[in-house]
């Protein structure tokens, strides 16, 4: 029996600052202290609050160390858990009271979430079944198998409320009922872990801290549709989430929890894993089939719907990883529990992945109907150094960009789509007064044109001539009329389209239209971005008055563009300027500026 817990991230983004050194380093000084009988370090899944990794929190005192170093190793082990003194210094701040430590629950962060998706994150390893089996693991998938039907299996996901968290969010009890009432030799269950969109980690952060509930739940959508096979298309770029994939169908299938005749019951399910090459269009349902097939993933017109023919021409389901996550405990707690959550039409908990100019970069999940303000501000500690608050993309390329003046409405499908944005999977990417607009615009819209499969004109050359005009604007070679022409464009690409990617690929343009007109009207009329993001647009200038001539700028600039001599007031020489911004950073007068 372990004294202490000592819990370290292992999630991609503290395995990159190194946490599986701070593991090495903490086995090796417990086993020195003389402790390893009396401590353990457990590595787990992504706590969320990635802006302050590597994260190491010790049990049971919930000591929440941040931003640690393997250099830090030695002090915590011969302090905390040798002589039961916690490191203040090396203590996540907001924790840290004049006399005391608070909790994790009581920090801004914190307080308003709602873990349901990822209650296990950060909490088990994820490459041990027992830890997961000790959290009620599996008794959802030993409970349909052995007290309901699959009817009542599927009636209960419908009074759930439960609706799909990889973008248009159709109710997943109507997807699954569709399925079993089609009769066929075989039926398959899939799940979508193919997370394109720029900026999203949710799924990812999932399958690396809690690989196992996406495993029973699959189970348990096989058993109410009447499957025997279902597949994890998963991107190679994720190899921690494959890796802890792996393990997890071997261990499942060892425990006769994947197989043949799970729990006695006669119920046969297993899962396979196939990985996707990064094509972002392969997270449209019936392109990702194709590709699992083995053919290109291309998208197929629908219907029939793939509820009726989906992969290799059978009745399939596809979900994504977090609406998954959320079945075992709709199963264990009920519907009338998660149907408690949320608002009247999205129930329950969404995860938000939060980055962009936002204090608190990471994974949040809160309930349906919290508003943007709250995500930003009190959750997300506001925006850095100052600036102002200027919109949020949520939806990634299929999504839009919300104003300032939609903070305080509840983020819910419904009131996204009313203001011009969706929820997408759930990236949500804040920007601050510094960013252009035009400019975001143009680069997911350079993201789609890449990403289109081109099986269809409207997308495949629809979404170039979007982005050939958007980039005329930003060179400021644009006209009134583009802007026009543009909507136009837009809508002409949104109602013919094949698939989810081409029909939400102008929802960037259309909402930045809607909202940040002027700034189009700026670099159009003015030939100016008012952000002084664009290149062409924009020049970098000394101020005479502040320039010392101290020649720094001048030794930096990579092009020889910056003139003068020493203790002269130095100028630009706009042709060579390339607007690097080197010069700006360098400076130490705050004597060079962009306009």
């Amino acid at each position: 029996m372990y004294r202490s817990h000592v819990l370290v991230c292992g999630g991609t983004g503290c395995s990159s600052s190194n946490s599986q050194q701070i593991i090495d380093a903490l086995e090796t000084e417990i086993a020195a202290a003389g402790l390893a009988d009396e401590v353990k370090v457990v590595k787990t899944g992504c706590f969320g609050l990635c802006a302050l990794g590597p994260i190491m929190i010790v049990y049971p005192e919930g000591s929440f160390y941040s931003e640690v170093k393997p250099s830090d190793v030695p002090e915590i082990v011969q302090e905390h858990l040798l002589k039961g003194r916690i490191v203040k210094r090396l203590l996540y701040k907001e924790t840290v009271q004049e006399n005391n430590v608070k909790s994790l629950n009581e920090t801004n962060f914190y307080a308003k979430q709602h873990r349901v998706a990822l209650r296990n994150c950060g909490v088990i390893n994820p490459e041990n079944i027992e830890e997961y089996i000790a959290v009620d693991g599996y008794q959802a998938l030993g409970k349909v198998l052995t007290e309901m039907t699959p009817q009542q299996v599927i009636d209960t996901i419908l009074a759930s409320g439960l609706r799909g968290r990889g973008g248009a969010g159709f109710p997943t009890g109507r997807k699954w009922s569709f399925a079993a009432a089609n009769q066929a030799d075989q039926k398959y269950v899939c799940c979508n872990a193919d997370e394109g969109d720029p900026g999203a980690f949710m799924d990812r952060s999932v399958l690396e801290g809690d690989p196992h509930v996406v495993l029973e739940a699959m189970a348990i959508a096989g058993y109410a549709i009447g499957a025997s096979q279902g597949y994890i298309y998963v991107r190679a770029e994720y190899p921690i989430a494959v890796h802890r994939l792996q393990i997890a169908i071997k261990q499942a299938r060892e425990y006769g929890l994947l197989g043949k005749d799970i729990f006695g019951t006669g119920f046969n399910f297993d899962i396979d894993l196939r990985l996707g090459a990064g094509a972002f269009v392969c997270g449209e349902e019936t392109a990702l089939m194709t590709s699992i097939e083995g053919h290109r993933g291309e998208p197929r017109p629908r219907p029939p719907f793939p509820a009726v023919k989906g992969l290799f021409q059978k009745p399939t389901i596809l979900n994504n990883v977090e609406t998954y996550a959320n079945v075992p405990q709709i199963i264990l707690k009920g519907a009338d529990w998660f149907a408690s959550m949320g608002t009247e039409k999205s129930k329950g908990t969404k995860v938000f992945a939060l980055g962009g100019k936002i204090k608190n970069t990471g994974l949040v999940e809160v309930p349906m109907g919290t508003t943007l303000r709250e995500i930003v501000e009190e959750i997300g500690g506001g925006i850095p150094n100052g600036k102002k608050f200027k919109a949020a993309q949520t939806g990634g390329p299929s999504g839009g960009c919300i104003p300032a003046e939609h903070l305080d409405v509840p983020i819910d499908y419904d009131n996204l789509i009313a203001i011009g944005s969706m929820m997408g999977s759930g990236g949500l990417i804040v920007m601050d007064e510094d960013t252009c607009m035009v400019d975001i615009a143009k680069f997911f819209l350079e993201f789609t044109v890449d990403e289109s499969c081109g099986k269809c004109t409207p997308c495949r050359i629809g979404t170039k001539r979007l982005y050939e005009m958007l980039d005329k604007i930003t060179r400021g070679e644009g006209t009134l009329e583009d802007l026009d022409k543009m909507e136009e464009l837009c809508y002409y690409i949104k109602n013919n389209a094949l698939c989810g990617l081409g029909q939400t690929a102008p929802n960037p343009v259309l909402s930045t239209l809607r909202y940040f007109r002027d700034e189009y009207v700026a670099h159009v009329v003015d030939k100016k971005c008012p952000a002084g993001v664009c290149k062409h647009l924009m020049q970098v200038t000394i101020l005479t008055d502040k320039c010392k001539g101290c020649t720094l700028c001048a030794r930096t600039c990579p092009v020889g563009a910056i003139e003068g001599s020493v203790k002269v007031p130095h100028v630009v020489n706009q042709a060579k300027c390339i607007k690097c911004g080197a010069c700006i950073e360098k400076c130490k007068f705050g004597a060079i500026v962009k306009k």
